[in-house]
Parts: C-alpha cells; structure tokens; sequence
C-alpha cells in the first residue's frame, strides 16, 4: 500500500542525488552501512525485533524521544541499554516506582565545604537524567509530578534545580517502556506528555523460530559483547544530515492531509472520523511525520523522501496522538485501525 499523488512525477526519482555533493552522497551510502552494522550487532543480544530496533535508530537521528510499549520479557530494556552500547552513547536508567521523587531524576543540590576549606557552599549533583540515552523504565509507575520531571529534559534538553539551568549532553534521548496490561497501581502518563514521545513502538511476542533461538543463545551462561559501531559525534553529523533531506511538496501535502483528517472537529475529517475519535493529533504529529520519514529514506539509502516513508511513520507517530471514543472501544476500533483506514482513503484518493 503506497500513497501516491498525481503531481509526484515532477519531484524526480526518490533515489537522485542531485541536491547533495560528492561527500554527502558517501556519508548517505555510509549511514545505510552503518544501519546494517548496527542491526548485526544487536541481534547478538536482541532477537526477532528488527522493526523496533529501525523504529528506534530513526527515533535518534530524527532527534526523538521513544515510548516502548510491550509485556513483561520482552527485552525492552536490553534493547535500549544494546543501542546505547553500539552508538558509543551513555547510559542511565531511571526504574520508576511510586517512591521517586523528581530529584532523583534531576539531582539535586548538597551542602558542601568549599574546597578552600573556607565554609560551605551548595554544590549541583547530577542525576541519572544526565546521559545520552536514558532508559525511563516502567514510567507510568510513578506519581504526575515526578514525571513531569522528564517534560522539560525532553522538550527543553535542559532541567532546572533551585532556579539555576543545567544543559544536558547531546545527542540526547528518552526511550521509556510501559507495560500495557498492567495497569493497577499506575499513573497514565496525560497527553501532554505522551506527545512529547515521537514513537510508541509496540513490541510484540517473538515468532517460534525466534523464541528457539532465544532458548539456545540466552542460557549459555554468557552475554555477548557488542561492537560500538558508531561515536555519538558522528551521529550527530548524521542527525544534521538527515535534516537536509529534501521532501517532496506532494508529501508535505499528504502529511498535513492525514494529521487534519484526525480531527473530528475538522472539515476536513470523515464522517466516520466524528463518529469514533474524540480529539485528533495536533501539529507536533506533522513535524514528526516529516522528520521521521527522512530518517527512514535516509537509512534506506535514499536522497529523498517518499510516500512509502511518511506510510512506515504513520502509525508510530499517530496512534498515541488519536483518543478514541466509547463507542469504537466497543467494536474493538483501535486508534492503529482508525490510522490504516485514512491512509487507504488517502491512497484511493491520490490514485
């Protein structure tokens, strides 16, 4: 299923290199390269999760955060702890639990003598949030305001303590995990925050062939080590190059055309679109819709994006972003569903 429009063939071919010189043109061949490495090393450890691994990578170069979504077991914390090894990046893992309280995710300031001797003063003391990659494990564990912590790290990369500003590190990430079936004793993360997060990436069971494998590789009684395949000053010239990627009027189109269908409230929404959703997704979904989908031309080995790009997104980008109603809970119509029905009426539509 591929979105297209009647003015695409005025863009050119999707793979031209027209808009790029000699040297971005390797660092591109270089990137789709360095993808592949990546997934290599991560199957040492990860198995049969190939779609969250790229939904994640894309998460980083489009300068993202990520919410993994998935049942006890899974591997959801190996994954992010294994991507942060193979990107040279640091890591903290904040574990969520009602208990925490916000300074232990900023740090806090404590009462020190001077290094003179002379007297006492207040000395900043990181905390975990102050890493590149941060695991923000089982988030929806722990109270609103300690989560709203994470809110400014997130939007602002920088947190502030006792009225003074500390700037975080860069390249800088949340990938939090929640577990969807169990939800007592938890606090639902409000949508202000969800939006923050670029992806939810929904982990699933693994198929059989990939649950042997598990078996086979897991109980041997040693962990692979795992290649740095690429230094977080590099992935930063790639998150730059990744923004010069150029996109299509057509796909602008085709992505502020989704996000608005979203809307009940919209004229430009569907009738079913009033009956089954409450609210839609708001603008922040189209800069995401864009930035992703040049992240996945450009790890593909692409020069520009394509309709199959914003396609891949959507859903990642959408579901957390569309509140559905009683009524389609009731026949099972989930925001995922409501998301594939407006890109199969888009497609008929641009045929």
């Amino acid at each position: 299923m591929t979105l297209k429009s009647p003015n695409q063939a005025k863009f050119g071919n999707p793979t031209s290199t027209s808009t790029f010189n000699d040297k971005e043109i390797e660092r591109v061949e270089s990137l789709k390269d360095i993808f592949q490495d990546i997934k290599v090393e991560l199957s040492k450890a990860i198995i049969g999760q190939d779609d969250a691994i790229e939904k994640l990578f894309i998460c980083m170069l489009s300068q993202g955060h990520g919410l993994l979504m998935g049942v006890p077991g899974l591997a959801k914390t190996l994954l992010v702890n294994s991507l942060a090894q193979t990107t040279s990046l640091s890591f903290g893992r904040i574990q969520f639990t009602p208990d925490l309280m916000p300074s232990d995710v900023t740090g806090t300031d404590i009462l020190q003598p001077k290094e003179n001797g002379d007297g006492k003063e207040f000395t900043f003391i990181k905390g975990p949030i102050f890493a590149n990659v941060i695991l923000a494990d089982e988030i929806n564990r722990t109270p609103p305001k300690t989560q709203s912590a994470l809110l400014e790290a997130m939007q602002e990369q920088h947190v502030t303590v006792a009225g003074k500003k500390h700037t975080l590190a860069k390249p800088f990430f949340v990938l939090a995990t929640q577990n969807p079936i169990e939800q007592e004793g938890t606090y639902p993360l409000p949508e202000a925050q969800l939006d923050r997060f670029m992806f939810i990436v929904r982990m699933e069971y693994p198929e059989r062939d990939h649950e042997l494998t598990i078996a086979r590789q897991t109980t041997i009684g040693r962990s692979p080590k795992l290649r740095k395949v690429i230094s977080g000053k590099a992935l930063k010239e790639y998150q730059q190059l990744t923004e010069k990627i150029p996109v299509p009027d057509h796909i602008f189109d085709l992505a502020v055309d989704l996000v608005r269908r979203t809307r009940p409230k919209s004229e430009e929404a569907p009738s079913w679109i009033k009956e089954l959703v409450d609210w839609g997704a708001g603008p922040r979904a189209v800069q995401f819709l864009v930035r992703g989908a040049k992240a996945r031309a450009i790890i593909h080995g692409n020069y520009m994006v394509s309709s199959q790009d914003l396609e891949a997104v959507a859903e990642p980008v959408l579901s957390h972003r569309i509140i559905t109603n009683f009524h389609a809970r009731s026949q099972g119509i989930t925001s995922s569903k409501v998301i594939q029905r407006l890109i199969e009426e888009l497609l008929n539509e641009h045929k």
